[in-house]
Formats: structure tokens, C-alpha cells, sequence
């Protein structure tokens, strides 16, 4: 806050017909406090100065105004006094005040700036929650490793965290069940909830106008609570649900193995309660356990909701042609399954899942067709991809004829799964592009090393010692490589790195 003195220059400057940026650079003040006095009265000067610290006291609750005012543009002061008190906040300064700060943050905040940051409503109970969704790969569930899905809820001002578990990606149905059980387990709703662009809340945005997915928009007017959407790529929005999952990923899923997924799901809760809601937070300094005390009467009233039923699975045969019959067609399933059972699923989409009996997980997705006694068929679903993976396997071991490579190629397997097909791939080139002698000394030394053993390893090492790949693998023109190609053509003899070139040089070249 200036004083007068300063105030009067710049409004000297402005009569003398200065512009702001030429005013801002005479006083060598910023240009900023030149805006703030520019265009103010000598009363609304005089009030500002007379409430320096009572005005202090709003920058508290800036956000929380900041909210109110984009939700409800034309909302007036006695109101959000109202809203206020409702809080437990009773402010002394005048209404006067009041608005001349209202003013200030429409114009300077809520005009200026330069991106639409979701607020986040810390020092207010019962106002905000975020929410978000997770995933993790490879959790050991049974000795299997397994893909599975969480939503989880962070109330803003206590930090209290609650988390659902599926082992299927959430649909509509399944993440409004998700809320039913946050908004029981915290005994109450809160006034708005934060979300980022998912398929689940949002079907599309223009020009920041948001589009509902219609069945969720309907749950909230029912619940009775604001959804509100962060701008693409605005993770500050939401930092305190990102931290959270971030958190159950390293704190609670990280090096645990689990016997099913209902025992995940009982170690979780119990997780919940004695570590992640009695943990200190290291910006309030109080368990979220210990704020919530305060924040729980603040929060509306839930009663619960009814949902619309969904089919429960239902067990189909495959039978020996990897087919199943659902309403009238029959289905392809990988090859795997035949003669075996699985379990059928019409989701909200009108799609037919396929999931495993055992454990759940997803094998395949059909669009159902409304005609009666067809056949559909996924060629993929009949050929044998370990076939492939054999040759790969063959194709390595003849280019390193050594127990070596087998070993190597159950590690590659063991700790990329999902992708061992391409692994194999890669091994085979830089058995090609490198030295024999160089690979199988990079695989004594990478043989004991049990995790994290991939072909991007291996080439690292063999860059670290000093290993060149063959000319044909640099990727640069030698100058008899167009010959050398020709006589590869005419004669019939594989030409595949620096030793063939000089024998080829020996040889005169190809010339007889």
C-alpha cells in the first residue's frame, strides 16, 4: 500500500495524459500498482488505507470468494456474509470495504488472469473435494501379476482420503458407486467436488463450456453437490487427490504381495485408517483423522441412493472352437479358454464382456448385434502367438549359440511379460549389430540380476564398454556399400557386418 505522495504522482501523470506503462517508468514503481490507484476515487483510496488490515484479513478466504463469484457473478456482500457466518467466520470490516475488495478481485483477479486455475478451498470445512483415478500394473495378487483400478476421494481442508478398488476400468456405473460409498464413509457430502477430464464426468469441452456425461449430471442434482472440472493439463488444480494416489501407490501398494483381491481391498481400509488419515500432514501439521473432527459438521447430509440394477456375470462354456452363445450369437474368445468356462457381462455401453471365472480380469469385449444366429470371429483369437515367440527364441539362440542366451530370455520374460515378444526382437538385433563376444560378456554380468533386466539394459552396457555396432547399423552411407549390396544380390551370400566387408575387400571386390 502506497502512500499519498505516490498516490498523487500517479494521478498527476494520469492528467497530464500519460499512459500507465510511461507513468510506471517516470515513478519507477511497478506497473501493477499503477493500475490499482489509476482509475480509484479519493474515498475508495481513503477506505483502503483506513482498512489496510481488516482487508488483510479477506486475502484468507480469497479463493473461497473467488469461487462464489464465478459460480454466482452477481451475488452481493450481505449474501456472502451469510455464507460466511455459515462457517463460523464474522467479519468487522464495513460493507463499504467489503465491496471495494470485491472489486479489486473481479477486475485484478478474476479478469487478469492469465490462465482459469480451479481454487482450491483449503481454510474452509465442508466446501471442497478432489477426486481422481488410479491405476497400477503387476501387483502380485495370488502370484499373479495384476492390473488393478482405484478411485479416490481427498476432502481439501482435513486431507481425509478414501479409495474404491475394481479390477475392471471404472464405467459410469461403478464410479457413482464410488462416490455412494466416499460420501458414507465420510458421513456427509461436500459443497463442490473437483474433477479433471475424464470420460466419466465429461463427454466433451468447448471453449471451457462443459459437456455432462448425462447420467452422472443426474446424480449430483440428486445428491445435491457442484461438480467442478479443471482446465487440460492444470495438475496444480488437484495436487492434494494427485499426492494421494501417488501415495497409495508407493506407500501402500509398492513391494506387497496379496492372496486375493478381497484381501487387498481389507488391507486397504485398514491401511486407511491407521496410517493415511492418522499420518501428520506436513502442510497443516494435524492428522486429516484430527481435522476432520472439525470439518464433518459442515458437510450436507447423504442418505444414499438407489441405483439402477446392472446384470450380474453369468457362466458361458467355451466349446472346442473357442466360441460362447450370448442372446441368440455365438462369440469368439482367445484360444486359450476353450472347453474351459467364463464369466459374460452386458455393460451400460451394450457391450458383451468376456472376464475370466477366477479372477475377474477382462479377456475380451464384443458389440452385441441385435440379428439372431450370427458367428463373429476375431482372427487374433486363433493364432498362436507363442509360436512366434518360439522362433524368436530360436532365431537368439542361433545367433548366440550359448546357455547364456536361455537364461537371459526366461529373465526377459520373467520382468516384461506384456512385451517379451518385442524384447526378443531387440535381443536378436543387437545379437546382429554387436559383437558375439560383447553380448555374452554383458550377459554374465546381467545374469543374477533377477528385476529390471530389459534389452534397453543391455545395450547400455554394451555402449558403456566401448562397443561400436557394425557399419550397417550406424546407419551411415559407406562408400562401397552400394557395391556391396550388388554383390550380395548377384551371389547369393549374406553380407551382415565389418568382417564380411573387408573378406569382401580381400576378394577384390566382386571382381573376377
Amino acid at each position: 500500500m502506497k502512500g499519498w505522495k505516490v498516490i498523487h504522482n500517479i494521478k498527476k501523470c494520469k492528467y497530464d495524459g500519460l499512459s500507465q506503462r510511461a507513468a510506471a517508468r517516470l515513478l519507477h514503481i511497478s506497473r501493477t500498482t499503477v493500475q490499482k490507484y489509476w482509475q480509484a476515487s479519493v474515498e475508495e483510496i481513503t477506505e483502503l488505507l483506513n482498512n489496510r488490515e481488516r482487508i488483510k484479513e479477506l486475502d484468507a478466504y480469497q479463493d473461497f470468494l473467488i469461487m462464489l463469484l464465478q459460480k454466482y457473478p452477481l451475488i452481493k456482500v450481505p449474501k456472502l456474509r451469510q455464507l460466511l457466518e455459515r462457517k463460523g467466520i464474522k467479519l468487522k470490516l464495513k460493507d463499504r470495504a467489503f465491496r471495494n475488495y470485491l472489486k479489486f478481485l473481479k477486475a485484478r483477479v478474476l479478469l487478469k488472469q492469465k490462465r482459469n486455475y480451479a481454487p482450491i478451498i483449503n481454510n474452509l470445512p465442508g466446501v471442497q473435494a478432489q477426486v481422481d483415478l488410479g491405476e497400477e500394473r503387476k501387483v502380485l495378487i495370488n502370484g499373479t501379476a495384476t492390473t488393478v483400478y482405484f478411485a479416490v476421494m481427498v476432502l481439501s481442508f482435513s486431507r481425509k482420503k478414501f479409495a474404491s478398488w475394481s479390477l475392471l476400468p471404472f464405467n459410469t456405473n461403478s464410479f457413482l458407486e464410488f462416490h455412494d460409498a466416499a460420501f458414507r464413509y465420510f458421513g456427509g457430502v461436500p459443497e463442490e467436488l473437483l474433477y479433471d477430464q475424464t470420460k466419466l464426468v465429461v463427454l466433451s469441452e468447448k471453449y471451457r463450456e462443459v459437456f455432462f456425461n448425462d447420467r452422472f449430471y443426474q446424480y449430483t442434482a440428486k445428491v445435491g453437490f457442484n461438480p467442478w472440472i479443471c482446465e487440460g493439463y492444470d495438475p496444480e488444480s488437484k495436487g492434494k487427490v494427485e499426492a494421494a494416489v501417488k501415495f497409495i501407490k508407493n506407500n501402500f501398494l509398492y513391494a506387497e504381495e496379496f492372496n486375493s483381491f478381497q484381501e487387498l481391498k481389507e488391507r486397504f481400509y485398514l491401511w486407511l485408517e491407521e496410517t493415511a488419515n492418522r499420518k501428520e500432514n506436513g502442510t497443516t501439521l494435524k492428522s486429516p483423522e484430527e481435522l476432520f473432527q472439525e470439518e464433518q459438521p459442515f458437510l450436507k447430509p447423504y442418505s444414499g441412493i438407489t441405483f439402477s440394477p446392472v446384470c450380474p456375470p453369468e457362466i458361458r462354456k467355451v466349446d472346442k472352437t473357442g466360441l460362447i452363445s450370448f442372446e441368440g450369437n455365438k462369440y469368439s474368445v482367445p484360444e486359450l479358454y476353450q472347453r474351459h468356462q467364463v464369466l459374460v457381462q452386458k455393460d451400460e455401453a451394450g457391450d458383451l464382456l468376456v472376464l475370466n471365472q477366477l479372477t475377474g480380469a477382462l479377456i475380451c469385449k464384443w458389440p452385441l448385434s441385435l440379428e439372431k444366429g450370427r458367428i463373429f470371429k476375431n482372427n487374433n483369437h486363433y493364432r498362436d502367438h507363442s509360436l512366434t515367440i518360439r522362433n524368436r527364441e530360436e532365431e537368439a539362440c542361433r545367433l548366440l549359440p550359448d546357455e547364456l542366451t536361455l537364461k537371459i530370455c526366461r529373465l526377459l520374460k520373467q520382468n516384461n511379460p506384456r512385451i517379451y515378444k518385442d524384447q526378443l526382437v531387440g535381443l536378436c538385433r543387437l545379437s546382429r549389430k554387436y559383437p558375439k563376444e560383447a553380448v555374452l560378456e554383458v550377459f554374465k554380468i546381467l545374469q543374477d540380476k533377477e528385476q529390471g533386466l530389459k534389452v534397453s539394459l543391455i545395450e547400455e552396457y554394451l555402449k558403456a564398454l566401448g562397443q561400436k555396432p557394425s557399419f550397417e547399423f550406424e546407419g551411415k552411407e559407406h562408400p562401397e556399400l552400394k557395391t556391396l549390396n550388388r554383390y550380395q544380390l548377384l551371389s547369393g551370400i549374406p553380407v551382415t557386418g565389418q568382417h564380411d566387408l573387408e573378406i569382401y575387400q580381400v576378394l577384390g571386390g566382386g571382381r573376377n
